[in-house]
């Protein structure tokens, strides 16, 4: 094995004064830089966990905390995502699951892992936000190889989360019936497809988490699946060259899945509950075919065949590529950010009839 040029490093959240208070307390509504590193580098694992006041899990925290890295002193975020998300699984929740970037370990999926390669030629800064209620009890690793230089034409890798609540899809009491539902009508522009990422610039797009909570309400066949995945490669029209056949083909299953399955580079995490109600958890990572964009890419997929459903549709993409990248839209508050309550779906059915916007 060829000696390695690089020196290893780690930022923790350890007790400096040798005591074991191995935590940072972050307050509510406070930013903090956890990781400022000032030399060539490469991060390839990040660990952390967390508890809020009282050693307990505040409701929804992990979409109510707010991880950003910057690489090179750049101005606009690389990373942009509630920490649970970023770590693999949404709905603010998490699940032991094991993929090759991303993991939750026991217990109970609190312990949260990434490994993704992260370079920067210059500096690197990892910031959290807590917008929880309370104080946030934060413990951390962030190890890295130290160099003393790097290759001037490394991509830099970026993270972005995105949400849609709900997706505009069509009133389901205005279709016939269930082939009506999942197999009548045309897409032939993908126009309104949810969006799992949309980057200028050269680089590689490597795969996405994608989370939905079925919302409606019906008795009958309830599949929130049948979305096409359609991604647009430098400006492509319809149909694109990468053009899907179903939301569970693109993350390598069958036949609208239920059972619960980790592997390297797909999986589903969650598989709601009977009839697909409920929460569901997937991730697909392009690692051994990613895809490559000379100058933008547009990742899509269709929310229920030719966009008929009307879920809560969010998702974290990942990619490498050349800065300066499109900046990212702002994050959207808590109140936007947390998951929607099973009661008030009973309450009201607003959220599910939405029609579709002209």
């Amino acid at each position: 094995m060829v000696a390695k040029t690089s020196r290893r490093k780690r930022v923790s959240s350890y007790d400096k004064t040798g005591g074991n208070d191995d935590r940072i307390y972050i307050k509510p509504g406070e930013k903090r830089v956890i990781a400022s590193i000032n030399s060539p580098g490469i991060i390839n694992h990040i660990w952390m966990t967390h508890m809020n006041d009282g050693f307990k899990v505040e409701e929804n925290s992990l979409r109510k905390i707010i991880l950003k890295m910057y690489w090179d002193d750049e101005k606009n975020p690389s990373v942009l995502a509630p920490l649970g998300d970023f770590f693999g699984m949404g709905h603010a929740m998490t699940r032991n699951f094991v993929s090759a970037p991303l993991q939750m370990s026991p217990e109970d999926g609190k312990s949260l892992n990434s490994w993704w390669p992260m370079p920067f030629q210059k500096n690197a800064k990892i910031e959290i936000t807590n917008e929880c209620n309370t104080t946030l009890i934060l413990y951390f690793y962030i190890d890295y190889d130290e160099y003393d230089h790097l290759p001037e034409n490394l991509l830099h890798f970026h993270a972005q989360w995105h949400r849609e609540l709900p997706t505009k899809g069509v009133n389901p009491d205005s279709l016939r019936d269930h082939n009506a539902w999942c197999f009548e009508g045309d897409n032939t522009t993908g126009d309104e497809n949810y969006v799992i990422l949309e980057a200028e610039g050269k680089g590689h797009y490597c795969g996405c988490n994608v989370n939905i909570h079925n919302l409606n309400l019906s008795d009958k066949w309830d599949w929130p699946g049948e979305g096409d995945d359609m991604i647009f490669i430098d400006g492509e029209i319809w149909p694109p060259n990468i053009h899907g056949t179903g939301t569970e083909d693109y993350v390598n299953m069958a036949w609208c899945p239920t059972q619960e399955y980790n592997a390297p580079y797909h999986g589903l995490i969650l598989g709601g509950r009977d009839n697909w109600k409920g929460k569901i958890t997937y991730y697909r990572y392009h690692i051994q075919d990613p895809i490559n964009f000379e100058k933008s890419i547009k990742v899509t997929i269709e929310h229920g065949h030719n966009n008929h459903r009307s879920d809560d549709w969010s998702t974290t993409a990942y990619w490498y590529q050349t800065e300066p990248h499109m900046a990212f839209k702002a994050m959207l508050p808590v109140e936007k950010r947390v998951p929607v309550l099973e009661e008030s779906l009973m309450k009201s059915n607003q959220i599910i009839t939405k029609e579709k916007e002209n």
